[in-house]
C-alpha cells in the first residue's frame, strides 16, 4: 500500500466499521464475521512477531560487526544511542506517571483492581525474587521463547547469539549476508500483513464500537497532548543541553543549523529519507569530520529512535488503563527494557513503528486489539518523533566527533 493513503486508509476502515456497527446493531452474520477477520488478524500479527523480533535483532547486531574495528568511534557510538533512548524512555515514563488526564474518563474495561495507574508495586516479594523472575525471563530456551512469544527471552537470545556471531565469524563469512535475506523475507511478510490492516482495524472497531465512545476519543486527545509534551521536552530541553554539556556547542547555533533536516524530517516522518540532509548539515554546518559523519548518521537512522522510545513507553501506559491491564514496578522495567530495544529494530514499513508497540504489549500482557486505538492518531504524532529522532543522530554526530 502506498504510504500516502496509508493513515487514511486506516481512519477511514476504523470509522467504516463504527458506522457499520451502529447502523446494522445486533446482526448475527455480521458479528460473526468480524469476529473471524479480528481474530485472524491478530494471530497473523503474532505469527510474525517472533522472527521479527528475532531476525532484525541479530542481524541488526551483526550489521555492527564492523564498529569494533574503528574502536573508540564504534563504543562512544553505540553508548550514546543507547543513553539517549534510555532518557527519553525515562521522560515519557516520568511525564505519564504525573501527567495521565485521561483517568478521568472510564476505560474501555474495568480496572480488575484500583481506578488508576499502578507504577510501583506496594506488595513486592522484594528485590532479590523480583531479579529472579527478570532473569528466569531473561535466559529461558530460546526455542521455547520463540513458541511462547517470550518477548524478553527473544529479545536476549538473540543480542547474545548476534554478538558471538559477530566476534566469532571470519570476515569472509557469509552468514551475515544469509541472515540479512532472512530478515529482508521476514519484512515482507510483515508487510503484507501491514497491507490487511484496514481489514483487521475494521473488525476490531466494529467489534469495540460499544466500548468506544466520546470519553475515549477525548482519553485519546489528551494522550496524544502528553506524547507531544512529553516529546518537546526530549527534542527542546533534553538534547539541547547534551549537546551544551557534552558536545561544548551552544544550543542555539546548533538549533540554528539543524533546524532544516529537523523540518525536513517533520515533513516526511522518515529518518532515512532525511539522512542526505543531515550528512550535509553535520559536515557543512555543524562542523562534523566528514567520516565520522558517514558512521554515526547511518548507523542513527536506523538504531537511534529517542522520540519512538518515548512513544511507545507512554502508549503503553495509556493501554493499560484504557484496557484494565495493572502494572506494578516489575512490569514497568520491562516496558523500559523492551520500548528501548524495540526502538532500534523498527521496521522500514509505514507505521513500522506498530511492530515495536506490538513488541511491547505483548511483554506486558495487553491485548493486541489495543493497538487500533492508537493507530488512529499514530501518523501525526509520527511527525514529530521523528523530527527529534533527527535531532538526536545529529547531536550525536557532535557528541561523538568531540570525543571519540
Amino acid at each position: 500500500m502506498n504510504s500516502k493513503w496509508f493513515a487514511p486508509t486506516i481512519v477511514g476502515s476504523a470509522i467504516l466499521g463504527w458506522l457499520f456497527a451502529t447502523v446494522f446493531g445486533e446482526v448475527t452474520w455480521l458479528d460473526d464475521l468480524t469476529r473471524l477477520l479480528q481474530a485472524t488478524f491478530l494471530s497473523a500479527l503474532k505469527m510474525i512477531v517472533a522472527p521479527l523480533i528475532f531476525f532484525s535483532l541479530i542481524s541488526g547486531v551483526l550489521q555492527l560487526r564492523h564498529a569494533g574495528s574503528l574502536g573508540r568511534l564504534g563504543g562512544t557510538t553505540l553508548a550514546y544511542y543507547f543513553s539517549t533512548s534510555a532518557i527519553a524512555i525515562v521522560i515519557g515514563l516520568i511525564v505519564v506517571f504525573f501527567i495521565h488526564p485521561w483517568t478521568d474518563s472510564a476505560p474501555i474495561q474495568e480496572m480488575p483492581s484500583s481506578e488508576d495507574i499502578t507504577l510501583i508495586d506496594a506488595s513486592a516479594a522484594g528485590f532479590f525474587p523480583a531479579l529472579q523472575n527478570i532473569l528466569v525471563t531473561l535466559f529461558s530456551n530460546p526455542f521455547a521463547a520463540l513458541a511462547e512469544l517470550n518477548i524478553l527471552g527473544i529479545l536476549t537470545a538473540a543480542l547474545l547469539f548476534g554478538l558471538a556471531a559477530a566476534i566469532a565469524l571470519p570476515k569472509d563469512s557469509q552468514l551475515p549476508r544469509l541472515l540479512e535475506d532472512i530478515t529482508q523475507i521476514v519484512y515482507r511478510v510483515a508487510g503484507w500483513i501491514i497491507t490487511t490492516l484496514p481489514i483487521g482495524l475494521f473488525a476490531i472497531a466494529f467489534q469495540l464500537t460499544n466500548k468506544i465512545d466520546l470519553d475515549t476519543f477525548v482519553s485519546l486527545l489528551q494522550f496524544a497532548g502528553v506524547v507531544v509534551g512529553a516529546t518537546l521536552v526530549h527534542g527542546l530541553i533534553v538534547l539541547p543541553l547534551i549537546v551544551w554539556l557534552v558536545g561544548g556547542m551552544s544550543p542555539f547555533r546548533f538549533l540554528r543549523q539543524a533546524y532544516q533536516a529537523m523540518v525536513t524530517a517533520l515533513v516526511t516522518s522518515s529518518s532515512a529519507a532525511t539522512l542526505p540532509i543531515s550528512l550535509q548539515t553535520a559536515e557543512e554546518k555543524l562542523g562534523v569530520d566528514r567520516s565520522k559523519a558517514a558512521f554515526v548518521l547511518p548507523l542513527g537512522a536506523t538504531i537511534n529512535m529517542d522520540g519512538t522510545a518515548l512513544f511507545e513507553g507512554i502508549a503503553v501506559i495509556f493501554l493499560a488503563y484504557m484496557f484494565g491491564i495493572p502494572l506494578d514496578g516489575f512490569t514497568i522495567f520491562v516496558v523500559f527494557i523492551v520500548a528501548m530495544l524495540a526502538s532500534a529494530g523498527a521496521p522500514g514499513i509505514p507505521s513500522g513503528s506498530m511492530a515495536g508497540l506490538q513488541t511491547v504489549l505483548l511483554a506486558v500482557g495487553i491485548p493486541l486489539e489495543a493497538i487500533a486505538l492508537v493507530l488512529l492518531i499514530e501518523r501525526p504524532l509520527d511527525t514529530v518523533r521523528t523530527a527529534v529522532n533527527v535531532e538526536g543522530d545529529l547531536v550525536g554526530a557532535v557528541v561523538i566527533s568531540r570525543w571519540s
